[in-house]
């Protein structure tokens, strides 16, 4: 796993267009286009690309970010930019669908002390 154990992280699911599989695994990898345009924020701490076994179509992204608000002030500032890589990539796939913002238990457990 690219993220670290505490931290916000942004996950969506995927359906990909068989003929454009390699093509989706590097634009959406921890190397890929989204990471190269997420790390210009301090507070990305990383992407991880997961593959569905039972369906090698499918796959979940995991964007490890320090805080939600820090993600979501970087998307706001870069909107535009956002924008142009999500349509660029848009015929990738079949469907996304956002899985939701998910912060770890020991993020919860520290907020709590």
């Amino acid at each position: 796993m690219t993220g670290p154990s505490a931290g916000f992280v942004y996950i969506w699911t995927y359906t990909v267009k068989a003929q454009y599989q390699a093509e989706f695994e590097r634009a959406y990898g921890p190397d890929g286009e989204w990471a190269q345009f997420f790390s210009h924020s301090p507070d990305y701490l990383g992407t991880d690309l997961i593959q569905d076994v039972a369906n090698p179509l499918r796959y979940l992204t995991l964007d490890h970010w320090t805080t939600q608000a820090a993600r979501d002030t970087y998307r706001h500032a870069n909107q535009v930019t956002f924008t142009q890589i999500d349509e660029r990539c848009e015929h990738l796939t079949e469907s996304e669908t956002l899985i939701g913002d998910f912060i770890s238990t020991l993020q919860i457990s520290q907020n709590m002390i």
